[in-house]
């Protein structure tokens, strides 16, 4: 099937059927996070085990990341997006049985392996239905599904676990995405690559193109600032709903709705923002992606800070609407730096190594070590070693902004 067989209705129902079942994605996501002070009285456990969940989590989701990246580099994408999508929907349902802490832990460990199906193919699913100067803006409303699916994740978790129990919260978010299924293995797609030419005997040479990954300094210094900003937000965004009910006093639905609906504000503005201010920034700098992001990092970083310090609940939601603003500028725009550095048949691996180091370096860990140093200096102190990561992340996107342009020319030619 050639790129020109699909319609543009169809490209627009193909990008709102993959972001819809990235929505879920983030909801069967973070709905463990929003029921944390319920899971914690429920089994008497300490922060750490309770951190513990969320990086089992992440560790199965970065492992099993190269393995379906090199399966999506060879065999069908929907197939793989599709049962990814069963496998999470299943697990999150079964998560609401769970007697005690060792079964929630699998079954939070087995929701990972899903949704590292889906992770590693759907950035170059998408990207392949579209032209290569809209990739920005285009991924930019893929990942919206981020801050609206994180959102939701909150709102309904802090909803359902307040009336109902956080054993049915996780049952009823996990069954609609099963719904989906069908509709994703039944979706035609373009050519990897779509409708830029792929060079010739990069089909060829696409082994050796993985191990070049690791050579190719955009890609290691694009990689090492997503993990920095996932290590930060990660923590921030499993723990923020607990510190709001310890410190700021509030009930787990209020505390959840509240955060929710910051998130969702903020992250949708800075997600749609960032895509459309990164293609323009992009046409006139090759690095502009990159500079959009850096600079979206060290001014969220103040606001980081002022969120977790402020004595008052106002102050603190507002300092996190505008902290969250700068941090979804980059959501598209360093997803759209991948592709642009990486050629067309090895793209769903360079999306499984990315998956696997961010998260290695990132929030695999960062919710467990939050909660160690909580239980040791208290959650408000273990949450400000966050913004300093932040920092780390923007000297990073200035550092690959030496070596992107370079790198493109190499992919294109």
């Amino acid at each position: 099937m050639t790129a020109v067989t699909i319609s543009t209705s169809y490209r627009r129902y193909a990008l709102g059927l993959l972001l819809t079942v990235n929505m879920l994605n983030y909801i069967d996501r973070q709905v463990l996070f929003a029921v944390f002070p319920l899971i914690k009285i429920d089994l008497q456990i300490t922060d750490a085990a309770l951190g513990l969940l969320g990086s089992a989590f992440m560790f199965s989701y970065m492992l099993f990341a190269p393995l379906f990246g090199w399966l999506g580099d060879r065999w069908s994408r929907t197939l793989l997006a599709s049962g990814g999508l069963v496998v999470w929907s299943v697990a999150t349902a079964l998560a609401g049985f769970a007697p005690g802490y060792r079964t929630l832990l699998a079954a939070r460990a087995t929701v990972g392996v899903g949704e590292a199906s889906f992770g590693t193919v759907s950035p170059g699913l998408v990207s392949d239905f579209f032209p290569k100067e809209r990739r920005g803006k285009i991924l930019s409303w893929f990942y919206v599904a981020i801050p609206v699916g994180s959102a939701l994740g909150y709102l309904l978790g802090g909803l359902l676990g307040q009336n109902y129990g956080w054993h049915a919260a996780f049952m009823m978010v996990g069954v609609p995405g099963l719904l989906l299924a069908i509709p994703i293995a039944l979706l035609r797609t373009p050519p990897r690559g779509g409708d830029t030419l792929q060079p010739a005997g990069d089909e060829k040479n696409a082994s050796s193109g993985y191990a070049a990954l690791l050579k190719n300094r955009s890609f290691v210094c694009n990689t090492l600032a997503m993990a920095a900003m996932t290590f930060a937000v990660g923590g921030l965004s499993q723990w923020l709903p607990s510190f709001l009910h310890r410190v700021h006093s509030l009930d787990v639905a209020k505390g959840n709705m509240l955060f929710g609906a910051t998130t969702v504000l903020a992250g949708i503005l800075g997600t749609l923002v960032g895509g459309w201010l990164g293609d323009r920034w992009q046409k006139k700098d090759g690095k502009g992606y990159l500079l959009l992001s850096g600079w979206g990092f060290l001014i969220g970083t103040p606001f980081a800070v002022l969120a977790l310090i402020a004595p008052e609940i106002v102050g603190c939601m507002s300092a996190i609407f505008i902290a969250e603003f700068f941090l979804f500028l980059n959501t598209g725009p360093l997803n759209t730096v991948i592709l642009n550095v990486t050629s067309p048949t090895v793209r769903a691996m360079a999306f499984a190594v990315n998956i696997f180091f961010i998260h290695a370096l990132g929030d695999a860990f960062s919710p467990a070590i939050i909660g160690w140093l909580s239980d040791q200096w208290g959650l408000r102190n273990a949450l400000l070693i966050t913004p300093g990561v932040m920092v780390l992340a923007g000297l990073f996107c200035f550092i690959c902004g030496r070596y992107v342009v370079q790198d493109m020319a190499s992919v294109e030619a």
